[in-house]
């Protein structure tokens, strides 16, 4: 598929996990890619990076300005940048509540905000915002996480409202739990990481995580000009977790 050629695709959180398999994907398509993320050491070497914190809103504006610079344009904003938490409501104190709503909801409207004035200049602008599916179902130990992803769906929703009128699509892709660094971290945290990936792996219909590259797949499919009708779109992929009820 060449459905990306010509357009360029700015990845946050692009150097692993999901990120990375959008950058490959989309580059593979035709894309020319930019990477935004905290720590560009292993970002792929078919994008153009940038060491970026996603809560230092000067930091945003002089890297989404220097992607347009060098690029010439910005078509496609997929913002990916998240981190997790753990426990229940009463878990995590303000300053971790401050910090994870900072990265995942403020962040995400930093980097597009910094973007809309090339995105407005472009014909084929989308912007695809990563949630999860714990945006809509409740899981136990993730209220703060939730909390953040529920707040990022919200604000996808309202985004696509917003700029329609001006030819900007955008959709929410909800991923469910998939097979990143992210949890691979999580489960080095539990008692028996293998009986958590088993647990894991056991709760999802497929029988298995979701692929990183899966998640990117949609991502592509959102961000692509072959789905110029598609905004204010709401993707779920996550093995069946969400809407499947299976006899045990």
């Amino acid at each position: 598929m060449n459905d990306y050629d010509g357009l360029v695709v700015l990845v946050t959180g692009g150097a692993s996990g999901i990120g990375a398999a959008v950058v490959r994907l989309v580059h593979s398509r035709g894309a020319t890619v930019a990477v935004l993320d905290r720590d560009v050491t292993d970002a792929d070497g078919v994008a153009l990076s940038f060491a970026c914190d996603v809560t230092d809103s000067a930091g945003v504006d002089v890297a989404v300005a220097a992607v347009a610079e060098q690029l010439g344009r910005i078509d496609v904003v997929v913002s990916n940048a998240g981190i997790g938490a753990q426990g229940d409501v009463a878990a995590n104190d303000d300053a971790e509540w401050a910090r994870v709503l900072d990265v995942n909801v403020v962040g995400m409207a930093r980097v597009v905000r910094a973007a809309l004035p090339h995105l407005r200049r472009s014909p084929h602008a989308a912007v695809v915002l990563t949630s999860s599916v714990l945006a809509v179902i409740g899981a136990p130990n993730r209220a703060l996480y939730s909390a953040t992803k529920g707040a990022v769906l919200a604000l996808g929703l309202a985004m696509a409202a917003d700029h329609v009128g001006e030819g900007i699509r955008v959709n929410v892709v909800l991923p469910g739990t998939a097979d990143t660094p992210w949890i691979g971290r999580l489960l080095e945290t539990a008692d028996d990481p293998e009986a958590a990936l088993t647990q894991l792996r056991d709760r999802q219909p497929l029988g298995r995580l979701v692929s990183p590259d899966e998640v990117a797949n949609a991502i592509a499919y959102l961000g692509s000009p072959l789905s110029g009708s598609t905004t204010g779109t709401v993707l779920t992929v996550d093995g069946g977790f969400t809407g499947l009820r299976l006899p045990r």
